[in-house]
């Protein structure tokens, strides 16, 4: 596809899913801390004014927000032979499960723990130590399922794995990097290796890297 006929307020999850697909779109990251997330051009699409967004061109302008939201309609509409999402009917029922505990249970718990530990004004110990917690109760979560299969859904890797990618990266590089004792590889072996297997892929690697640079030329401003 040549045709840049998506646009996309941006989030590495959802454009990890759309390289994966190889799908073309025109990507707009708006600054909240300037509100450039409450412009009328973002609002007309997304009531919520949070990123991500997207809106489908070749779809009449469809729009749609919520990051697994997004995913799910992008592998419905433009993976028909099942690259990353499950096929039969069962299967897409455990990927929305898995979908929704990504955006109930890894999510707000992983954003908290974030907040706490880097931005909140006040040190509060017990919110911090509350939030990592619950950040070491998924990760535990993750590896009872992938201690007995390889993959969350359909024995390949899917929007329902993908989906974690992003916070389990920031929970590695800042969440945890200091808990006491923790250690991936020993602790949580099975989600240890599924996550070290989605790294490998290219698409992942190339966003990560990215997402990186981006963290570095903010640390040096």
């Amino acid at each position: 596809m040549n045709e840049l006929n998506t646009t996309l307020y941006v989030s590495r999850k959802v454009v990890i899913v759309m390289d994966e697909l190889e799908l073309n779109y025109r990507s707009i990251d708006l600054d909240y801390s300037k509100g450039e997330h409450l412009i009328p051009e973002h609002l007309k699409y997304n009531s919520n004014g949070r990123m991500p967004t997207l809106v489908d061109h070749r779809n009449g302008d469809f729009a749609v927000w919520e990051s697994n939201a997004i995913i799910t309609y992008l592998v419905e509409k433009y993976d028909t032979k099942g690259k990353i999402s499950a096929m039969s009917f069962e299967d897409r029922m455990h990927q929305l499960q898995w979908l929704f505990f990504q955006a109930s249970g890894q999510g707000p718990y992983y954003g908290q723990a974030e907040h706490f530990l880097l931005y909140h004004p006040t040190h509060v110990p017990s919110a911090i130590e509350r939030y990592q917690k619950e950040v070491l109760r998924v990760l535990g979560v993750l590896n009872g399922v992938l201690s007995e299969r390889e993959w969350l859904v359909a024995d390949k890797c899917t929007i329902a794995d993908l989906s974690f990618v992003p916070w389990n990266i920031s929970a590695l590089r800042f969440l945890l990097k200091d808990y006491p004792g923790f250690d991936f590889e020993k602790d949580f072996p099975s989600t240890y290796r599924w996550h070290t297997a989605m790294l490998q892929r290219d698409v992942v690697q190339r966003i990560n890297a990215s997402w990186l640079q981006a963290i570095k030329r903010r640390d040096e401003k």
